[in-house]
């Protein structure tokens, strides 16, 4: 064990691929207000090559000028995506690194990143259905239900991958301090049991059928992977990762 709170996954901020056309990169640490704690989380964003050739990103992590070299080499980042409020840090920096690229916002997030005092220029908003930019290659719903944050999830047709940000989050508890880990079993989230966390899944009280129709939807895509921003991501057996870790609704 480092001497720092979470081992990363290494190597970070390079290119891992998945399958044809879809890549994770692994980044460096955040901190997140947390039971009233600056909890630390590993991160990790998503590309896709879309069939017209550009690239889209799901919750960018930092833009290393090494990183950006070799995603300049797979083509044009076109779009910068916010999965969920709470994940939006560098997208503004992307932004600004590749001009033409749109940031599109989920629910909730241009109120959080203002009252945050973060400028980000998001230029489209994420709806139910995926717009005709990335239609083909990727699927997509707003997971309701919660009285605090909605996220968008997508679902990556080729490699049948399930890309989610919070919904489930999977920490390791051989990666983290010891004097972390009792905040990984309060918290519902550590491997292999991985879910939403306690304060996310308590927000969907009273409004559960909600929740129930999206996991339903996500159920009938037949991921075989599920891909996570937080932790250990699911590489096979996507579906039945799924019950498991949603059998609180």
């Amino acid at each position: 064990m480092s001497s720092q709170p979470l081992d990363l996954y290494d190597p970070i901020n390079t290119l891992k691929p998945i399958d044809d056309d879809i890549w994770i990169v692994d980044g460096s640490i955040v901190r997140m207000a947390m039971y009233g704690l600056h909890t630390p989380f590993t991160t990790r964003m998503t590309l896709v090559r879309l069939s017209g050739g550009g690239l889209w990103c799901h919750s960018p992590t930092a833009l290393t000028p090494a990183l950006k070299a070799e995603i300049d080499r797979l083509g044009p980042v076109e779009h910068l995506v916010s999965p969920n409020k709470i994940h939006y840090a560098h997208i503004q920096s992307w932004a600004e690194a590749y001009p033409n690229a749109t940031a599109w916002a989920s629910p909730g997030v241009r109120e959080r990143a203002k009252s945050q005092h973060i400028p980000v220029a998001f230029q489209a908003d994420l709806a139910e259905l995926p717009p005709p930019q990335w239609a083909t290659d990727i699927d997509q719903l707003i997971f309701r239900g919660s009285r605090y944050m909605e996220e968008v999830v997508f679902f990556h047709r080729h490699s049948r991958t399930l890309i989610l940000a919070d919904l489930i989050e999977n920490f390791e508890p051989q990666k983290v301090k010891k004097s972390l880990r009792w905040l990984l079993s309060l918290g519902g989230v550590a491997d292999p049991d991985g879910k939403a966390p306690i304060d996310l899944r308590l927000t969907f009280w009273g409004r559960k059928a909600q929740a129930k129709q999206s996991y339903e939807q996500m159920l009938a895509w037949a991921p075989e992977r599920v891909m996570l921003a937080h932790g250990r991501w699911y590489a096979k057996n996507g579906v039945a990762e799924l019950k498991r870790a949603f059998r609180w609704l």
